[in-house]
């Protein structure tokens, strides 16, 4: 508290309309700095995707060398999977470029897999655990496969 919090005289001056502007936009400014749970999402899946696209790349290579019926199936399915994944990674990267947070470099402590990354001039550290890791993959390679099966239901609706 200061002496001019009890001085009654201050309570009753205006004050400048470029002051209340100035005011405003340091507020407005300092919102911004702060990253909102939409980007931290973002970042988590910039972060996934290219795990996901190696698992996605090695199921792929173990099935080419495989002596399955079904092999060309899989080999299309796994593909289009693929492609949507490395579409989606280039999204998010342009996306974080406009919004100007940058993911830096990766750190591993005991379980735990820590980001650092600037968000408009913040330095802050995204962590997840392995575990955590496994199951986000394994729900987005579900959205994904769901997707996939989305696309060729409707496809045959189409051909009927």
């Amino acid at each position: 508290m200061s002496k001019l919090d009890d001085n009654e005289r201050w309570k009753s001056k205006m004050l400048l309309t470029e002051h209340v502007e100035g005011y405003e936009q340091r507020q407005h400014s300092h919102e911004n700095k702060i990253i909102t749970t939409e980007e931290r999402t973002m970042i988590r899946d910039y972060i996934l995707l290219p795990y996901m696209e190696k698992m996605v790349q090695k199921s792929l290579a173990d099935i080419e060398y495989s002596t399955n019926i079904l092999k060309r199936l899989y080999l299309m399915a796994g593909q289009k999977i693929l492609d949507q994944i490395v579409k989606d990674l280039y999204r998010l990267r342009r996306e974080l470029k406009r919004r100007n947070i940058k993911i830096l470099t990766e750190e591993q402590s005991e379980l735990v897999v820590y980001h650092r990354y600037y968000c408009r001039g913040y330095e802050e550290q995204f962590g997840m655990t392995r575990d955590v890791m496994r199951s986000e993959i394994s729900l987005q390679l579900t959205k994904y496969i769901s997707g996939l099966a989305m696309q060729l239901k409707e496809y045959s609706k189409e051909t009927k």
